[in-house]
């Protein structure tokens, strides 16, 4: 008998598996894939260099809390992402920042008149709605038209104007000459990959994970008191309002015959480019290695859930499966695909040790 079925050793699930067995429960986790890690897996390649196989995952959090929790399962290397743009013919910072204007346009604004610049530029609209009213309110059309339009419909295959603004909130704009990507408190890899951090997560002796397995197979002949879910919630109800939308991403792999392939993490093709990114890992890993592998990225409608599509259409379809949810007994659930919320790595954690303390007592 298992007090809970954990479905997915992701992020979501391995944190509430850890948690509760960590209170005497008997935990059996499942997943559809052959790993755990959920998209955060990595593994040697053949090269011998550590890649994200799923796209590159960078962890920053504002949290203590969700640091110090994950600290008990890895040890960690300072790494503070960088993305260029490729715009113009010009690799540019990205989030634009003062150096990214005086670039493209081969000014020397400073601060000041960088805020002037922007301030000339700006489109002020009221209410702010979509993820273009964010960009055009900040920057004006010419750099949303360089940095964000094409690229956001590549990513969704929507325009901007309609798109929720939580979608272009994320990136901010800076005056200065920051050009990290994020600014969180706590910008750091774990030292010996994420698979060997849920490894370590899921090795206590109350849990045991099945991987290959989808837990539609095993419900009716495994004894069990409760359910964690964290896949997509519109599965679980077998789809009663409908699919939910989601993004899915293609990934073309290679190592190359080189030491470096380009001059920082991640470069970002807003738009003539198929793909969408390009990133190099060993700049994530710290790793030392005569080869390089790196990964294009390609938005695609079909494939594995990614991510959820933010529109007020889609929220309407997500609050009839959330009220089924909150009614469904003894299953909880948690996680980026479970909520349909377009979490961080770091969000998903929060999320999962705040369901743990609600239910640790049931």
């Amino acid at each position: 008998m298992f007090d809970y079925i954990v479905v997915g050793a992701g992020f979501a699930g391995s944190v509430m598996a850890e948690r509760l067995a960590g209170t005497g429960k008997k935990i059996l986790v499942v997943d559809k894939r052959g790993h755990v890690g959920g998209n955060a897996y990595d593994h040697y390649d053949e090269a011998g260099i550590l890649v994200h196989k799923y796209g590159p995952h960078i962890f920053h959090t504002n949290s203590p809390e969700v640091y110090d929790y994950l600290s008990r399962f890895t040890e960690w290397r300072p790494y503070e992402h960088k993305v260029l743009g490729s715009v113009d013919g010009k690799l540019v910072p990205i989030p634009i920042n003062l150096n990214t204007v005086n670039l493209l346009y081969g000014w020397h604004l400073d601060s000041e008149e960088m805020e002037e610049f922007l301030r000339s530029r700006a489109e002020p609209i009221i209410p702010v709605r979509t993820s273009a009213d964010v960009v055009l309110s900040r920057v004006g059309r010419e750099l949303y038209e360089k940095f964000f339009k094409n690229y956001t419909k590549k990513q969704w295959d929507l325009d901007p104007s309609e798109l929720d603004a939580s979608v272009t909130a994320r990136v901010p704009v800076r005056t200065n000459q920051d050009d990290r990507y994020f600014t969180d408190a706590f910008q750091v890899m774990p030292l010996h990959g994420y698979t060997a951090m849920f490894e370590k997560m899921l090795s206590h002796e109350n849990i045991e994970t099945r991987l290959n397995t989808d837990y539609k197979d095993i419900i009716g002949q495994v004894p069990y008191k409760n359910i964690v879910y964290t896949g997509p919630v519109d599965s679980y109800f077998d789809y009663r309002y409908g699919k939910l939308p989601y993004r899915s991403l293609e990934f073309k792999h290679e190592t190359l015959d080189q030491q470096v392939f380009q001059p920082t993490g991640t470069v970002n093709y807003p738009n003539e480019q198929a793909f969408t990114r390009i990133t190099e890992f060993k700049y994530l890993t710290g790793q030392a290695h005569e080869k390089t592998s790196i990964v294009y990225e390609f938005s695609r409608a079909e494939g594995d859930p990614y991510y959820p599509i933010p529109t007020t259409a889609n929220a309407e379809i997500y609050r009839k499966y959330q009220a089924l949810a909150d009614n469904t007994p003894n299953v909880f659930f948690t996680g980026r695909l479970a909520t349909y919320k377009y979490y961080n790595m770091d969000q998903v954690v929060a999320q999962a040790l705040t369901l743990f303390k609600k239910i640790q007592h049931l």
